[in-house]
C-alpha cells in the first residue's frame, strides 16, 4: 500500500534547484503516483486521469493547465489558439527574473494564459485558461496584452467569452507594468460588456491578487469548481489587519456562494454541459 511519507521527490523545479535524496528514501518515476491535498492519498496517475484529476475520495479538484482546461470544455477539433507568439521578457532586469522565465519556457510554457475560439456544445465563444504552472499564473505583460485583445476579438465577432482564471496576483518582476494590466483588462472587459456580450467566468484555485480584483470578478456569471480558493489578499493578512478570528473556510468557494458572490460551484464533470447551457441562453437571446 501507498503510504504519506513513503516517497520524495525533488521541488522547486522553476528555480532550477534539486533536492539531494537521501539513502533510503525510495523514488518512484516521474507522474506515477500523485499525492491528494485533500485527504492525504497518494493516487495513480491514470486512476486521476479517468476522473478528470479529481480525487475518487474526498472530491479534491487538482489543478490542469490551460491548454487542460481548454481540452475538457471545448468540443474536440473546435479551438483556435490566439497571439501563440507572445511571450514574456524581462523589462525592469530584476534579479533571477531571467532564470525563470527560462525554466518555465524550457517545461514548454511560452505564457500564462492561453486565448482562442472554440465551441462548447456546438455554441462558439471565445476562450482563455490561465496556466498555473507558468509562475502561479501571475498577471505579466503579456497576459495583459492577451486578455484585452480576446475581448476585443470577442467584441468584433459578437461572441461570448468563458473565461478560466487561476492565479497568485500581480508579478512583481514586473513592477507597474504588470500592476497597470489590471485597468487594461477592465477596460476591454467593459467594451465587450457595453456591446450587450457575455462573460462567463470560472473561478479555479487559487484565484488571488490583482485578477480577483480585476477581470476575475467582472463576468456576468460566476462559477467557481468546489473547494476553491478565492480571495484578494490572504486569510492571515485580513485577520492581522482585522484584529478577528475569520471562519475556517472563508474564501474557499462554498462560502462565496453561500454569501452572494459566486452564482455557482460547479463539480468539473458537469463544467463542459453548464457552459454549454448558458451559451445556448444567451444564443436565443441573441436570435430574439
Amino acid at each position: 500500500m501507498l503510504k504519506k511519507g513513503n516517497f520524495k521527490k525533488s521541488r522547486n523545479h522553476l528555480e532550477g534547484y534539486n533536492q539531494q535524496l537521501s539513502h533510503n528514501a525510495p523514488t518512484i518515476p516521474d507522474k506515477l503516483c500523485t499525492k491528494c491535498p485533500g485527504c492525504g492519498d497518494m493516487l495513480f496517475s491514470e486512476d486521476l486521469a479517468e476522473t478528470l484529476q479529481v480525487c475518487p475520495k474526498c472530491g479534491h479538484h487538482f489543478r490542469l493547465t490551460g491548454a487542460q482546461r481548454i481540452a475538457l470544455v471545448c468540443d474536440e477539433g473546435s479551438f483556435t489558439q490566439w497571439d501563440e507568439g507572445l511571450s514574456s521578457v524581462d523589462p525592469l532586469q530584476f534579479p533571477g527574473y531571467a532564470g525563470k522565465l527560462k525554466n518555465s519556457k524550457l517545461q514548454g510554457l511560452k505564457e500564462e494564459v492561453l486565448t482562442g475560439e472554440g465551441s462548447i456544445g456546438g455554441a462558439p465563444c471565445a476562450v482563455f485558461a490561465m496556466e498555473p504552472k507558468f509562475m502561479m499564473g501571475s498577471i505579466g505583460s503579456v497576459v495583459g496584452e492577451k486578455i484585452p485583445r480576446l475581448f476585443e476579438r470577442a467584441t468584433e465577432k459578437r461572441l461570448p467569452v468563458v473565461g478560466f482564471t487561476v492565479s497568485g496576483g500581480a508579478r512583481m518582476q514586473e513592477g507597474m507594468l504588470s500592476l497597470s494590466q489590471m485597468a487594461k483588462t477592465s477596460g476591454a472587459v467593459k467594451r465587450h460588456s457595453e456591446a450587450g456580450l457575455l462573460y462567463v467566468t470560472v473561478l479555479t484555485d487559487p484565484t488571488t491578487g490583482g485578477v480577483t480584483a480585476s477581470f476575475a470578478m467582472e463576468g456576468d456569471i460566476l462559477l467557481s469548481e468546489p473547494g476553491a480558493l478565492i480571495g484578494f489578499a490572504g486569510q492571515r493578512v485580513i485577520e492581522q489587519t482585522m484584529r478577528q478570528k475569520l471562519p475556517r473556510n472563508f474564501q474557499r468557494a462554498e462560502f462565496l456562494l453561500e454569501h452572494g458572490f459566486l452564482d455557482a460551484v460547479v463539480h468539473r464533470r458537469k463544467m463542459k454541459r453548464t457552459l454549454a447551457y448558458i451559451l445556448r441562453l444567451h444564443q436565443q437571446k441573441e436570435a430574439e
